[in-house]
């Protein structure tokens, strides 16, 4: 996707997230087209200028979901039963995947979920930087080809996001803890501040950064979220349950008086909050490494998971293929820091890797 001809997109659905896809990947030089279930949304996006038209041309090689995830796989299958020969990378940026990636067993179709959002909605909302500096998460299996795997990892390190590979089970056991309980814990301190304020009303003047932080998320579009919820249903519960053992154990030490208890899990906290994984690398600090890689499937997909699962960003990707049957190389760039350690790991699952 590097030729301008190539540079041609179609996002369905015009919802905060497509709307900001379509202008970042706009900003990056695409021409954008895009449709939405709901013609106003849809009239708003083209007359602010999120998208250039409707159509879905023959010419275009990227095309993004941004549905509720209960219409992925419908939407997917149609395009790609559209586009049956050609050029094409179909993904969406649904919150929960194995489902999604279960039924849509094509090439050409690569599960992603930018952990971006915004207590903005619709197109109007929609910001070309919401991306920049995000976790971008892709499920590659073992159909999915190196060609598009490559590509759209290209094409979302340009418009600013960090990608990371997991397979579609862990994304959605990981992430119910991420983002999917944290969003209802939101919703539910929210709730119970407004129940509150009922007979306080000064409540909620009394709302300070912390809870405003801890809350903003619930402000955001609740239309998108049931799918999500109840097709990650069993994760999220589970992660509910863990996390009201916790709250437990806190009411236990503050009602029997347990100080060191609620110090301990104060400092726990505020240690691990201060160790969250940084964001930016400058250039310098980058190495490249030549991973060889055999003509089997699921090959790209060992590889990008191995980095996930070390907290290895891949900051870009090159596919230097060989013979036909033979395999090829593939060029990463990553943290220098982690070169070696990454090196030896990929040495470990039997693939020759070295550093440039």
């Amino acid at each position: 996707m590097t030729s301008r001809a190539d540079r041609r997109a179609h996002v369905v659905g015009l919802g905060l997230i497509g709307a900001s896809v379509a202008r970042a990947l706009a900003v990056a030089g695409w021409s954008v087209t895009g449709t939405d279930a709901d013609e106003g949304v849809e009239a708003v996006a083209r007359a602010t200028g999120v998208v250039a038209g409707g159509d879905l041309g023959d010419d275009v090689s990227l095309v993004v979901i941004a549905t509720p995830a209960g219409s992925v796989v419908e939407v997917a299958r149609a395009v790609l039963e559209a586009r049956a020969s050609g050029d094409l990378i179909v993904t969406d940026v649904a919150g929960v995947k194995a489902s999604i990636v279960g039924d849509l067993a094509d090439a050409r179709f690569l599960g992603g979920h930018p952990m971006a959002g915004s207590e903005q909605r619709g197109p109007g909302g929609a910001r070309a930087d919401l991306f920049r500096g995000c976790t971008w998460v892709l499920t590659p299996t073992t159909l999915t080809s190196a060609h598009t795997y490559s590509a759209l990892h290209g094409v979302l390190r340009e418009i600013g996001a960090n990608v990371v590979a997991v397979s579609a089970e862990d994304h959605d056991r990981l992430v119910a803890l991420a983002s999917h309980v944290p969003h209802l814990v939101a919703v539910a301190l929210m709730n119970e501040a407004a129940r509150a304020a009922e007979e306080d009303a000064v409540l909620l003047q009394l709302a300070a950064g912390g809870f405003r932080d801890m809350t903003r998320v619930a402000a955001g579009d609740p239309s998108i979220w049931p799918d999500v919820l109840f097709e990650n249903r069993a994760a999220v519960s589970s992660t509910l349950r863990s996390l009201e053992g916790r709250l437990a154990a806190l009411r236990h030490a503050l009602d029997g008086g347990e100080r060191d208890v609620v110090e301990a899990s104060l400092t726990t906290a505020a240690q691990s909050r201060r160790h969250l994984p940084g964001r930016a690398l400058s250039a310098e600090n980058l190495a490249y490494l030549r991973v060889v890689v055999s003509d089997q499937p699921g090959q790209l997909s060992a590889v990008t998971t191995a980095a996930s699962e070390m907290l290895v960003n891949i900051y870009d990707i090159e596919i230097a293929h060989g013979i036909e049957g033979v395999g090829g190389t593939l060029l990463l760039a990553v943290d220098a820091h982690q070169a070696e350690g990454f090196c030896e790991a990929l040495g470990r699952l039997g693939y020759v890797a070295a550093r440039e």
